[in-house]
């Protein structure tokens, strides 16, 4: 709860409040005499003040160390009351800018036409100004890691870790925090705020079920990374259980788990979420690419440093092609701007180009660019894929990183196909719905045009400005065909890439005959999972060239996960283990071969996204009857569980999830172990991920 709910004050206080809270924040050891001194108000009046504060928990108060004994007392602002002053000092601001307006008006007898600071989706009028940043001054982030190592922590999840650092830096810019319930509900329902901000997408931190069972509004927690480093504090402000299929419908369009963000909202994102502002201590710590990782700030700083005054930015998050870099010539020379070439490198899409490789073949391209006139920049944004309302995220993003200019693509952000089979979204509705909101934002689009290769001409020309197709040839590669010229070690032409990027992703993704795989068996207990593995792995091991593992569910039982049950979360956590370790084995050009029952369809999905990452993942399903898996029973484990002596047996006392859409699917009850084997490889050749004798 805010200093202002637990007890009203007029403005003039809130005013003195925040300047208070300013002042200890920059002189923590000042003496009450030198504070009272530079706040101009009495001393007396500075302590009924100090002692609200310290009620309300915004203010600590502690012995003062040093010789002289005037001075007992220290005070030093809390994490709720470095939260506090951030939010005081925006309402502070936004009274100064009325006050100058009305001078303004009063003296010239026209409006100042500065954007008043509150309710308006652009916070800085002038692109290159600063904006504001969560974080509080490095003093008080000492004192705050110290207090913060008391209080309840939650380890940030990837994706939370990258909304964070944004919130901080100002990417965000005007949420200052994760999304209270009302704030959500605006977002999700209208794209807006509680004040009427544009804002299109939920920033939420979802937690567990059982961490938000400790938690209660009021409170503090730490937000820590993966290493258990305290990157910030959120004062929790809501606690709240959202509606996750209304939110997929609002914010996706759909709740079709074909939908990456859908399945991750569902199946991955925990069922509880905690909203409130956050106070930034430091930023997360980024080892790679260090040079090309700037804020919000830095980036206006350099523009400003340079004279950069329009500066067009692109949004990619596959590498650069030479289409990309004739689109981009043309949107800076039509805008006539500076170009920003402003990559991804946080979470995308499944299955997509790792960064490190997508990063040197952005610097591998660079150099074809004006050094003069271009920069490029890295973005540490988890991207949710939701096409229309994501291009006007990224026009927000960009404009807080002092951008004018955004370059819109057809199906910009798409995620793709649907479980029917037809694209998410039509082309265009991102540019739609940017345009509709274009003025409000701040920032203006270019739509992206499709550019095509004409041969005669030798040159990249936007597809629908060439008056004489008809008499031209006109050359074109998609993403599915370039993905397969490299999976198969076909010629890229050097008309359609740079020969640097092309040996950059050669490096990353060799041919499919020479990268590891992993084939991922399924079926019920006693299906022939194991004996069909063992027999594939006899061949490939016959046929040598890369080593071979089998992952087998007893074998794992043993061996990996002893300390594991037989409920849903331990078979789940056994799955993601097995899933764990084929993708390491698959991302080092070996081949993995799994053999558990993993009888639920959203555990077998998050594996192949892990494995996909590095290889390709090979899904085969033994479709064995559960009756004759019973007449089989080896183990005797369908009788102890008709008698009811093991619980949630799959098949019997629990579902299998008959897998959809297989790679394979094999049928034990007619054919022997040997032809089901050779069948794996049949289609692992028709896959090229062996090579064919």
């Amino acid at each position: 709860m805010h200093f202002s709910e637990e007890k009203p004050i007029t403005p003039e206080e809130e005013d003195l409040l925040f300047r208070m809270l300013r002042q200890l924040d920059l002189a923590p050891e000042a003496s009450q005499r030198s504070t009272a001194t530079a706040l101009g108000i009495s001393l007396g009046r500075l302590n009924a003040l100090l002692r609200a504060t310290v009620e309300a928990g915004l203010v600590t108060i502690g012995e003062r160390a040093g010789p002289d004994k005037r001075h007992r007392f220290s005070y030093s602002i809390t994490s709720r009351g470095a939260a506090e002053q951030l939010r005081l000092r925006d309402k502070f601001l936004s009274r100064k800018f009325a006050e100058y307006d009305a001078l303004h008006a009063e003296l010239t007898g026209t409006s100042s036409g500065l954007n008043p600071f509150q309710h308006r989706t652009n916070p800085m009028q002038n692109n290159l100004a600063p904006i504001s940043e969560l974080y509080v001054s490095y003093e008080s982030s000492q004192k705050l890691k110290v207090e913060a190592a008391d209080l309840v922590s939650w380890d940030l999840t990837p994706r939370q870790i990258c909304d964070l650092e944004l919130l901080m830096n100002g990417g965000f810019s005007p949420l200052k925090g994760f999304l209270s319930e009302e704030d959500y509900n605006g977002v999700v329902e209208n794209m807006r705020l509680a004040d009427g901000s544009l804002w299109p997408m939920p920033i939420t931190l979802d937690v567990s079920q059982g961490f938000a069972d400790k938690i209660e509004p009021g409170q503090d927690i730490a937000l820590r990374d993966q290493e258990g480093v305290i990157l910030a504090i959120l004062s929790v402000d809501d606690k709240f259980l959202p509606n996750k299929a209304r939110e997929a419908e609002k914010v996706f369009g759909s709740d079709d788990e074909a939908h990456p963000a859908v399945n991750y909202l569902h199946n991955v994102a925990g069922p509880v979420y905690l909203g409130g502002p956050i106070t930034g201590i430091q930023q997360p710590v980024h080892y790679d690419f260090r040079a090309r990782r700037d804020t919000p700030n830095e980036l206006r700083a350099y523009f400003r440093k340079l004279g950069w005054r329009k500066i067009v930015a692109f949004q990619t998050r596959n590498p650069l092609h030479r289409a990309h870099q004739e689109l981009t010539f043309r949107a800076a020379k039509e805008c006539q701007a500076n170009l920003l070439i402003h990559p991804v490198v946080g979470m995308t899409k499944p299955g997509d180009v790792d960064h490190f490789t997508r990063v040197r073949c952005y610097e591998a391209v660079l150099d074809k660019y004006p050094a003069a006139t271009t920069t490029m920049s890295l973005l540490p944004l988890a991207m949710r894929m939701a096409g229309p309302r994501e291009a006007v995220w990224h026009g927000l993003i960009r404009k807080n990183h002092g951008v004018t200019h955004f370059i819109v693509g057809r199906d910009h952000a798409g995620p793709g196909k649907n479980s029917a089979g037809e694209d998410f979204y039509g082309p265009y509705d991102a540019q739609d719905l940017f345009r509709e909101h274009e003025a409000e934002m701040g920032i203006e689009m270019v739509p992206f045009k499709h550019m095509v290769f004409v041969q005669e001409r030798a040159q990249y020309e936007p597809i629908d400005e060439i008056a004489d197709k008809d008499k031209v040839t006109i050359l074109n590669i998609s993403g599915t065909e370039l993905r397969r010229r490299l999976a198969e070690g076909l010629e890229i032409p050097d008309w359609f890439s740079f020969k640097d990027v092309v040996k950059e992703l050669r490096r990353t993704k060799p041919p499919r005959s020479k990268q590891g795989f992993t084939v991922f068996f399924t079926g019920f207990s006693g299906s022939g999972k194991s004996t069909i593995a063992n027999a594939l792995m006899v061949k490939l091991m016959e046929m040598g060239g890369r080593p071979t593992t089998l992952l087998d569910g007893d074998i794992v039982r043993k061996n990996l996960s002893s300390e594991l049950g037989f409920s849903k979360e331990h078979r789940d956590l056994n799955i993601r283990r097995i899933g764990y370790v084929a993708s390491e084995i698959t991302k080092n050009g070996g081949i993995a071969i799994c053999a558990p029952i993993a009888p639920y369809a959203t555990t077998r999905r998050a594996v192949r996204e892990d494995i996909e990452q590095y290889g390709a993942f090979v899904e085969v399903h033994v479709a064995t009857s559960i009756e004759e898996c019973e007449k089989r029973d080896r183990k005797g484990l369908y009788k102890l569980a008709r008698e009811g002596k093991i619980k949630e047996f799959t098949g019997i006392s629990d579902p299998y999830d008959v897998p959809a859409n297989p790679e394979l699917s094999l049928d034990t009850e007619t054919v022997d172990v040997d032809y089901c084997a050779q069948q794996v490889l049949l289609k692992l050749e028709s896959m090229g991920l062996i090579a064919g004798s």
